[in-house]
């Protein structure tokens, strides 16, 4: 069993407070800042952030004041978890076969012709990279 190291649905939510802040926060700064987003406790909310302490996705520093208060931040971006979590997913329900995982999606999706005209020219840049 691989461990997981993306945050989880709700977990994410405490992520977008701190990828959006730009900056280090307290727990009670990030519980304030979720309240009428996330439906759940206060308690709740620091079992997530000590979660995503576990996972490395954030980090805390002692605030030199207060030993009770810490200051968390990120260490990975918002880019490296949503290719992280894309990865696994294309791994575990399609076997690694990144062309099943977009043919799938596509084949469900009602695309209009102007989706599909800029899917097109997603496939040439990524030809292009490929031959560079």
């Amino acid at each position: 069993m691989v461990r997981e190291t993306t945050p989880s649905e709700t977990e994410w939510l405490v992520m977008e407070v701190l990828w959006n802040a730009g900056t280090d926060m307290t727990a009670s700064e990030i519980i304030q800042s979720l309240k009428g987003t996330l439906n759940v406790s206060a308690r709740t909310i620091r079992v997530l952030i000590n979660r995503l302490l576990v996972k490395g996705i954030i980090r805390h520093e002692v605030d030199e004041k207060d030993a009770r208060v810490y200051h968390y931040y990120v260490v990975k971006s918002k880019e490296t978890c949503l290719m992280e979590k894309q990865e696994r997913f294309v791994r575990n329900y399609f076997g690694g076969n990144s062309t099943l995982a977009v043919a799938s999606f596509l084949e469900k999706s009602k695309l209009s012709d102007e989706q599909l005209s800029e899917l097109e020219q997603l496939v040439g840049k990524l030809k292009e990279g490929q031959n560079e």
